[in-house]
């Protein structure tokens, strides 16, 4: 075999077991990677070539990402609640800490520059408050895991949304869950011309007992009003097929998704 040949696949074997150890993946429809936060061990898979470009599949402590170098943001963001890592959750105390994603290439990731002074709040897919650990914690805060998310619609509704999924989540024993941004229409603004401000926003929850699943989807902008979408339907919106293992038809299935409930209506207070 040609020396520059074997040279070459040597580098390139190296580099592939480097990102391994880092956790990051640029195969859009991977599996058993990132294993425990998929139903049936399935990563979403990006249908839409335009959204294939520049992808990356990160995996942290406790949810996964699949990352996108186009918008600068999460397609997606996957975690598997339980009542057990719940429980620790509620024991930590949230440090705030934004950082970029430094396993990403310059070129790809956000920077903390591009939010400031934006109006926009750098809101969590996955929530802190969903972390089971001060690691797990400090992960959620990366740039990778945020998106710019109208500053009312994080702290309120989406809050509810939030709280709503921990608590059907301590009641039923566990759920697995897919949080992310739709970009819909030509007109996306943009932060800096290099972060994309999502359009809407979506929480997708998939009951293991029931094999079904249902998703809140809510518009980026200051309001109330949500609607629960089929996961074919929020597939035909976002182009990703976050539950690939999941039956056909068994994605046309609605179920009932506990009704939000912001801080302000319940007792204590807070937002991830």
């Amino acid at each position: 075999m040609n020396f520059k040949i074997i040279v070459y696949l040597f580098l390139l074997t190296s580099l592939n077991s480097f990102s391994n150890e880092l956790g990051i993946n640029s195969n859009s429809t991977a599996n058993n990677v990132c294993p425990g936060f998929f139903q049936g061990s399935g990563a979403p898979q990006v249908l839409n070539p335009k959204l294939q470009q520049s992808y990356h599949l990160l995996c942290f402590k406790s949810f996964a990402v699949g990352y996108s170098a186009i918008s600068r943001t999460p397609l997606w963001s996957a975690e598997h609640l339980t009542r057990e890592s719940l429980s620790m959750a509620r024991g930590l105390k949230r440090v705030n800490a934004f950082h970029e994603e430094y396993r990403l290439p310059e070129r790809d990731r956000a920077f903390l520059s591009d939010y400031a002074h934006s109006g926009f709040d750098r809101g969590h897919m996955s929530p802190s408050a969903d972390q089971p650990s001060e690691e797990a914690q400090q992960e959620s805060f990366s740039l990778a895991n945020m998106i710019p998310q109208n500053p009312n619609n994080n702290r309120h509704l989406w809050e509810g949304i939030e709280s709503a999924t921990r608590t059907w989540a301590k009641s039923n024993g566990d759920l697995f869950i897919i949080t992310g941004p739709l970009f819909i229409g030509s007109q996306v603004q943009q932060l800096r011309n290099r972060v994309m401000v999502p359009t809407h926003l979506f929480k997708l929850i998939y009951d293991p007992r029931q094999n079904r699943a249902s998703a809140y989807l809510v518009l980026n902008e200051a309001t109330d009003e949500y609607k629960v979408v089929s996961l074919a339907e929020l597939q035909s919106l976002s182009g990703i097929d976050l539950m690939p293992n999941l039956p056909k038809d068994q994605k046309n299935i609605l179920i009932n998704l506990p009704k939000p409930t912001p801080h302000h209506e319940r007792s204590g207070s807070g937002w991830d």
